[in-house]
């Protein structure tokens, strides 16, 4: 895939219409890589302009801050504010929960002052704009699928309709577990939790979690995150559902419905 770097913008003297920030996990997970490219096929499809900072992108710093290395934070902090403002960047678009609450809430605090969306929110927008359409008859049609609300998405920012909408489009049935929206259940990965070993107790959360999921007999669990979409499959893997139940990102469900790329 030809993905445009911002120094070649503006090398050539232009500006895209949204940098698009791949975080992490979108980066160098492979599982989280295939939602970075299906997230792509849905801005080249849209003829949307846009770029990344490649190897100018350095972690926001949320894990390190949650895990409570204030010092780290604020130094990837000002490095990837120095860039962005270098650039000039003003409209920011990205695929992680975590990147989004960071960039959004707690950058201008240390200069850093930009519009940022969820892939969620943007997928939204493009729906609402005409200019992302759905196939008639798709491939989810008679499918349930269930959505896991991010804690980064959800409660800590009050994006709970964006992401139901994206998925209203596909044509399947989307039923709701018992705690979602404001009453949504973490995954278990958020506040730096993902990188430790579990605490002592007698269940994983990933597992009642996504013993909720299974609850509503879902044939795909829909996410929004790269750390949730991990949880939820180990979940799904740990319950020996994995041929039954699928875990997708939302970027790689309307990929499939638009037939923009074929996902395993």
């Amino acid at each position: 895939m030809k993905i445009p770097v911002m120094s070649d913008f503006v090398a050539a003297g232009e500006m895209p219409e949204v940098l698009f920030w791949v975080g992490c996990a979108g980066s160098f997970d492979q599982r989280a890589q295939k939602v970075t490219g299906a997230f792509v096929k849905i801005l080249q499809h849209c003829n949307i302009s846009f770029a990344v900072l490649g190897a100018e992108e350095g972690c926001t710093g949320d894990p390190a801050r949650r895990a409570g290395n204030e010092f780290l934070f604020q130094m990837l902090a000002a490095n990837n504010i120095a860039v962005l403002n270098g650039y000039g960047i003003k409209d920011i678009v990205t695929t992680c929960p975590h990147c989004f609450n960071t960039l959004k809430n707690e950058y201008p605090e240390l200069g850093g002052n930009y519009n940022v969306l969820h892939h969620s929110q943007y997928i939204q927008q493009l729906i609402d704009a005409g200019k992302l359409a759905m196939k008639e008859d798709g491939v989810f049609k008679g499918k349930r699928i269930t959505y896991h609300d991010s804690c980064y998405l959800g409660r800590a920012n009050d994006v709970y309709e964006a992401p139901r909408k994206v998925l209203e489009v596909l044509d399947a049935e989307l039923v709701e577990m018992r705690r979602c929206k404001s009453r949504g259940m973490c995954c278990g990965a958020g506040g730096a939790q993902m990188f430790k070993e579990a605490e002592k107790g007698n269940k994983e959360v990933n597992i009642e979690r996504t013993e909720e999921a299974l609850e509503v007999q879902p044939d795909i669990i829909a996410a929004a995150c790269p750390f949730c979409n991990t949880m939820m499959t180990d979940g799904v893997k740990n319950k020996e559902q994995e041929e039954a139940v699928k875990v997708y990102d939302i970027a790689e469900l309307i990929a499939m419905g638009n037939a923009l790329m074929d996902v395993k």
